[in-house]
């Protein structure tokens, strides 16, 4: 159930995304009356080798356009190849086929006359008509390509807006959490971070809440930390965010909370103990468990015993049960975690804010453009070898992980909102195949009053398919070996 609820969150977010985006597109070109011949979400990809004659008729038309420039045609392995769509379903109203493709990678419009992913050739080498892309103004056509983005952004904003006005806001107070954090990460610990400590600020900025950590430790240099009453600063090494990634270990700092019971694996020599969900195990043999992370040096020289263990139930009324270790020292209980409960119990202290309606929209615009700022300090600390940080790039299963395995409106529509972001931005790279290709070339147009003739545009294209199909195959390439060895 746990994976349903996941998917439908991926499926249903990437799906919105991508249908706005193409509809940014698709809207300016109706109204600049350009004739839009598909609208699709997903792909619809197929391919059958054209006739012999078939081919021939297109090396002519080929021929006498290349001939027009003074060059030679000479057939590609992609010229020898037919589009033809294959799609789960499709319906043509007016002059646009509307359609689900089988290949879930993203979406597209095919709009006339325009060297797109379609690469169809065949109606580029036709005489350009009024309603083609091509014959459009370089004003209505920068206009059209920028569509996809400026929808992308401007969801992201209303999203933060209605999340705002309608869910509020919700922390953590780095003071409460009087006991420091849990430090289980591998590289944390070798650069001398120990359980317990505090974070008192990364580089200049003061650390007030729990989140400030995630938002800040992109480019970080250093960490200063109270330890037992004592400051320090840790320094970072360049790699730090490489090494972060290629670890095995995930989570930097993690709040130390109580052991409470969340699933008692029917393997356990514990099933039959009486625990219920929700229950917290307070101490073992006497001695006080007060953080899950302390449960090791509790049971440490107790395997293959059965220990006395205090538990706190849902009304806050102790019991005493007999709880079985295994001969590897494990008690075979799936520990839960509840933000609300260690709130009850007086570990943390949680701050909610809430925003009136007009409120919500200077608080959106905030988180909007605080996003975008983390976003392009990810994508320069990604293109910078020497930080490591291209090992973190993820590619599908990287996006369907940071959903929630239960479902949840406020960090649906946060998650949303940030996807939205990163696909505006990396639309916007000025990569041939990609909307920043496309501006690119009409600023060149309408800055040098010379439109890049069409045979450049296709070799531009194609390049730019490469280079989309490398970063793809590098970021699920990522997924998948983290898969594998951790």
């Amino acid at each position: 159930m746990e994976f349903v609820i996941q998917i439908s969150q991926f499926l249903l977010s990437l799906s919105l995304l991508i249908v706005l985006h193409e509809f940014g597109h698709y809207l300016p070109a109706k109204l600049f009356k350009t004739k839009v011949e598909k609208f699709y979400l997903f792909f619809d990809p197929w391919a059958k080798r054209r006739t012999p004659s078939e081919l021939e008729s297109y090396r002519e038309q080929k021929t006498v356009e290349y001939a027009a420039e003074g060059e030679t045609f000479k057939p590609s392995f992609w010229d020898k190849l037919k589009p033809k769509s294959l799609s789960i379903i499709k319906k043509k109203i007016g002059e646009t086929v509307y359609g689900i493709g089988w290949l879930p990678l993203g979406g597209y419009v095919k709009i006339s006359g325009m060297i797109d992913e379609s690469m169809d050739k065949e109606q580029m080498a036709k005489p350009p008509q009024p309603w083609e892309f091509r014959s459009k103004p370089a004003w209505q056509r920068l206009i059209i390509m920028l569509g996809g983005v400026t929808v992308n952004f401007i969801l992201a904003y209303l999203i933060y807006v209605f999340a705002s006005f309608a869910y509020g806001d919700t922390d953590i107070t780095s003071e409460s959490l009087k006991d420091g954090y849990w430090i289980e990460n591998p590289v944390l610990v070798d650069l001398g971070f120990k359980t317990g400590d505090k974070v008192l600020a990364i580089n200049d900025t003061n650390i007030i809440n729990d989140s400030d950590i995630v938002s800040n430790i992109i480019g970080a240099q250093n960490i200063t930390i109270d330890r037992q009453g004592e400051v320090s600063t840790i320094d970072l090494p360049e790699d730090f965010l490489g090494q972060l990634s290629s670890g095995k270990v995930r989570g930097l700092f993690k709040l130390r909370v109580p052991f409470m019971v969340g699933e008692v694996a029917d393997s356990s020599l514990n099933k039959s103990a009486g625990l219920k969900e929700g229950d917290i195990i307070a101490s073992i043999n006497g001695q006080e468990l007060k953080y899950f992370d302390q449960l090791e040096s509790r049971v440490q020289g107790l395997e293959g015993q059965t220990v006395t263990a205090s538990i706190i139930k849902a009304d806050n009324s102790r019991e005493e049960m007999q709880l079985k270790l295994d001969k590897n020292g494990k008690i075979g209980i799936m520990p839960a975690r509840s933000i609300k409960r260690a709130e009850e119990l007086g570990y943390v202290d949680v701050v909610r804010k809430e925003y009136a309606f007009g409120e919500s929209f200077g608080v959106g615009w905030d988180k909007f453009t605080g996003q975008i700022k983390s976003y392009w300090e990810q994508l320069g600390v990604i293109f910078n070898p020497k930080t490591g940080a291209y090992k973190g790039v993820g590619g599908f299963k990287a996006i369907f992980d940071i959903f929630p395995s239960t479902w949840s409106w406020a960090a649906f529509w946060s998650l949303t909102a940030f996807l939205s972001i990163m696909l505006a931005i990396l639309n916007l790279l000025p990569i041939p195949a990609l909307d920043g290709g496309h501006v690119m070339f009409t600023l060149y147009e309408m800055i040098s009053g010379r439109k890049p003739n069409q045979k450049f545009l296709e070799r531009a294209q194609t390049v730019g398919f490469f280079i989309l199909i490398a970063l793809v195959l590098f970021a699920n390439g990522n997924d998948i070996f983290k898969a594998i060895t951790n």
